[in-house]
């Protein structure tokens, strides 16, 4: 742990993050480090407790989210996803990915809970940004925006029905999209809002206090500011303490709108690593763990947008390590990584936990270097 908070402390000095927070977990077995500050100004010293905007690692826990409700028996994974957002029943898919949007075929066979899951909706980010579809994509699912200046949900999905997938449903893995529907699904299923339904079946379970889609006025000192490295400017300020996550937003979304701990996000890794229990209460049942940190892809499958995935498989919400690759990969690895500098993995065969946090946003879909150094430390 000396060694890691030395890398850690290094990567402040040379200016790269203000600050992070870094945990490794084998059992009970917890060591924490944390180096740097919550901002440039070092107004307060980083801590275990600090508050970081986890961007990604949202995904999991909506997926969790999902999974409960098909174990309550409201959803099914072959069930048609129409069934409670109608505004998917008949979308169109362009007839080659790399063709005009105009040029459409019907839908083969509806969109699935499954497909929504497997992130294999035909709807999300491609290895090539260029193609007209993902364009015409991003012009809804536009993350340079405000999370505060998202429309609601209602507008949103009606705003996306109206662009066409680049492939069939159940045919490619593409970033993003199903996640954001998988939050909308669990509010319209349950009927309860989606930060509700998280808060009540998740958090509260899990002892997760810090974990949200807003941070009060009460725990604002232990929130960090957000950066977006610049060449020339060096970090510049994208949000504070007081900004984006002083409220709720009208779109809850759950592909990447949680602020977190590295504490709750241990709470959350050990559920999974207990088959779905953790502090006497069941979330989950060990099938649907199982499934959740399970590779659902075939290569075929994966090759779209392997720039994000880096030979990697997807379970529910997450990435599964396949090979050995590098010396942190352990094939059965599950976890994921957040735009914001953060990434959260567990390894279900030895029980380990490895948890990154910082506040500087990544610039590409490549890891940087911090994040590839802390996991060579951890490995």
């Amino acid at each position: 742990m000396s060694a890691l908070h030395d890398m850690l402390r290094r990567h402040v000095d040379d200016g790269t993050v203000p600050g992070a927070v870094g945990l490794v977990a084998l059992g009970d077995d917890v060591e924490a480090v944390a180096a740097g500050s919550a901002d440039t100004a070092a107004s307060a010293p980083m801590s275990r407790e600090t508050i970081f905007r986890v961007a990604s690692l949202t995904k999991p826990i909506t997926a969790a989210a999902v999974l409960t409700l098909l174990e309550d028996g409201v959803l099914g994974l072959a069930d048609p996803v129409a069934k409670w957002l109608p505004e998917l029943a008949e979308p169109v898919v362009v007839r080659d990915p790399a063709g005009p949007v105009d040029d459409v075929v019907p839908l083969a066979r509806p969109i699935t809970v499954e497909d929504l899951l497997s992130s294999r909706t035909g709807w999300g980010l491609h290895a090539d940004f260029s193609l007209p579809a993902v364009r015409a994509l991003a012009e809804v699912e536009d993350h340079g925006t405000p999370l505060q200046e998202w429309p609601e949900p209602d507008v949103w999905l009606e705003r996306l029905s109206r662009v066409p997938l680049l492939h069939q449903p159940g045919e490619a893995w593409l970033y993003g999209t199903s996640s954001a529907l998988q939050g909308i699904l669990v509010a319209r299923a349950s009927g309860r809002t989606f930060p509700e339904f998280l808060a009540e079946r998740i958090f509260a379970p899990l002892d997760m206090r810090d974990t949200a889609f807003e941070v009060p006025a009460a725990k604002r000192d232990r929130f960090t500011s957000f950066y977006f490295p610049h060449e020339t400017e060096g970090l510049r300020l994208v949000d504070g303490p007081d900004g984006d996550y002083s409220r709720t937003p009208a779109f809850p979304s759950g592909g990447g709108g949680l602020v977190s701990t590295a504490d709750d996000l241990l709470a959350f890794a050990r559920m999974l690593l207990g088959g779905g229990t953790a502090n006497g209460h069941r979330l989950l049942g060990p099938d649907s763990v199982r499934r959740m940190t399970a590779n659902h892809l075939t290569a075929a499958q994966r090759e779209p947008a392997d720039l994000f995935l880096e030979g990697q498989g997807w379970g529910y919400g997450g990435g599964v390590d396949l090979t050995s690759a590098q010396p942190w990969n352990v094939p059965g690895r599950y976890g994921w990584i957040g735009g914001t500098g953060t990434t959260a993995h567990l390894v279900p065969a030895t029980g380990k936990v490895t948890i990154l946090l910082t506040q500087v946003s990544m610039t590409n879909p490549t890891p940087p270097p911090l994040m590839r150094a802390f996991w060579r430390a951890t490995a």
